[in-house]
């Protein structure tokens, strides 16, 4: 597995495995055409993805397979301000999960994170997503604050968890 940043060539793939994910993930805490129409197209759109790979703060990774035939697998994406990284999104296509690719990119999210000179590292998982929730907690974040987002104009509760305390490697 290699892991780079995201470049406009991995547009549709990250929308790819951001529909494949909510489909997987949200069945039961998101309609269908929630999810997949609404949400997927605003966040992960082509437009939006565009805009974030130029926004000043934002990091986008990705993950391919070395063999490289369907593009990314994997990706992350969050924003850098005044010292605070926001983990916005983390997602890995369902068929290449439970291969370690989510702890990877995690972790090279919190160093790109630490190098630009974040010192606070934050991240928001929906309440009900039990696979969001555990994998944070067991990655050593903590719930800090609990919240609402808005998709396809319903509310849903939201946790955000921050990382007291981590060590970055080479």
């Amino acid at each position: 597995m290699r892991y780079r940043e995201a470049t406009r060539d991995d547009v549709a793939a990250i929308e790819r495995i951001a529909r494949a994910s909510w489909e997987a993930d949200y069945p039961d805490i998101l309609s269908r055409e929630t999810a997949a129409d609404e949400a997927v197209d605003e966040w992960y759109g082509r437009d939006a993805i565009e805009r974030e790979l130029d926004a000043p703060g934002s990091i986008l990774l990705v993950a391919v397979a070395d063999d490289d035939d369907d593009g990314p697998v994997g990706f992350a994406h969050a924003v850098v301000t005044g010292g605070e990284a926001t983990i916005l999104r983390l997602y890995v296509h369902p068929e290449a999960r439970r291969e370690g690719i989510g702890r990877e990119l995690l972790g090279r999210t919190i160093r790109e994170a630490s190098d630009r000179a974040a010192d606070r590292i934050r991240a928001m998982v929906l309440a009900e997503n039990d696979l969001g929730n555990a994998f944070y907690r067991t990655a050593g974040f903590e719930p800090v604050e609990a919240g609402e987002t808005v998709i396809g104009g319903e509310r849903y509760e939201e946790t955000t968890y921050e990382l007291r305390e981590w060590e970055v490697d080479g």
